[in-house]
């Protein structure tokens, strides 16, 4: 019964964006969480690899200084819709805060499509299709890396980044329940950077000096990462506490090749801009599209930076 409920839900879907509304070609506005973080300038690159195959279409790419900054996105979102774009690819910042603005796209009859982070289920009506990390997986593969290389018990500190964004509470939550499941490892924070390096690198650095006894640390995202990767060299506990990260830029990279992090786990994001806008197009040509699709995460360390696997996702 749930199966046929959901095609009941394609095909009104598929109805509602079947009048002849859109015209072909047009802008497709890409909007992300901030356009300060090699991670989506990832996307961006991918986004821009998908406009080679559709034709007539033209790319806007924007986010706001920060990941924090809701407030900005919210108001990218309602001038796209303002300009009548043909399509939108959206990365909320936050699960709430979006979903009016994406109301007011799905009333003008215009398609959206959410990349990385999801929705509260009061959205879900109003988007065509959601692509990203399995984020609560993906914690679960951090948590199971931390555990096989500090053991089972002492003390680890969880960095995390912007509370309540949708990747950040299926990430930690999997973190978390992963820990709590397989070990009796002890929780320090978690602490938030607000996707700020500088911040998390502060925290970090107070984090190891109020711990001494700490024996591991989980940088939830790129930023967070990159900044508890400079605090436990700056301490000169680099190779001493064990180190998880999340994304895959040049500088986790460097750290995991010196051994200041011993695991990272990369997400698709390339793929998350170029499938973006593959999916909005099909939808925007009345082609069927799958309302979730898995991007994938890859958990690279020193033994396999170097391998396939990790060049297709790394960046």
């Amino acid at each position: 019964m749930q199966r046929l409920s959901i095609f009941a839900v394609s095909a009104l879907l598929c109805a509602a964006f079947s009048t002849g509304a859109y015209a072909a070609g047009g802008e497709i506005a890409v909007i992300v969480k901030t356009v300060n973080s090699n991670y989506w300038q990832n996307v961006q690159k991918g986004a821009k690899a998908a406009l080679d195959d559709a034709k007539g279409f033209t790319m806007t790419f924007q986010g706001p200084a920060a990941e924090s900054d809701i407030t900005d996105e919210v108001n990218m979102v309602e001038n796209a819709v303002n300009r009548h774009v043909a399509g939108i690819v959206l990365a909320p910042s936050d699960p709430d805060a979006l979903v009016p603005a994406i109301k007011k796209a799905w009333e003008a009859h215009i398609p959206v499509v959410l990349i990385d982070s999801a929705l509260s289920d009061a959205g879900k009506q109003y988007y065509q299709s959601f692509l990203s990390t399995d984020n609560e997986k993906a914690g679960e593969l951090c948590a199971q890396a931390l555990i096989d290389r500090v053991g089972q018990t002492g003390k680890i500190a969880l960095m995390s980044y912007v509370p309540g964004a949708g990747s950040e509470i299926g990430r930690v939550g999997g973190f978390k329940k992963y820990l709590a499941a397989h070990s009796k490892l002890q929780i320090v924070g978690p602490y938030y950077s607000q996707s700020q390096m500088a911040t998390a690198l502060n925290q970090t650095t107070d984090v190891l000096s109020a711990n001494p006894d700490l024996k591991g640390i989980f940088g939830a995202n790129e930023p967070t990462a990159i900044g508890v990767g400079r605090a436990l060299k700056q301490s000169g506990k680099a190779g001493k506490v064990v180190a998880i990260g999340f994304d895959g830029n040049q500088d986790l990279q460097n750290f995991v090749r010196d051994g200041t992090i011993q695991g990272i786990a990369v997400q698709g994001s390339y793929q998350m801009g170029y499938k973006g806008i593959q999916t909005v197009v099909n939808v925007i040509e009345h082609k069927p599209v799958a309302k979730d699709i898995d991007t994938g995460v890859v958990m690279v360390d020193k033994k396999n930076l170097d391998s396939p696997a990790a060049k297709n996702v790394l960046y």
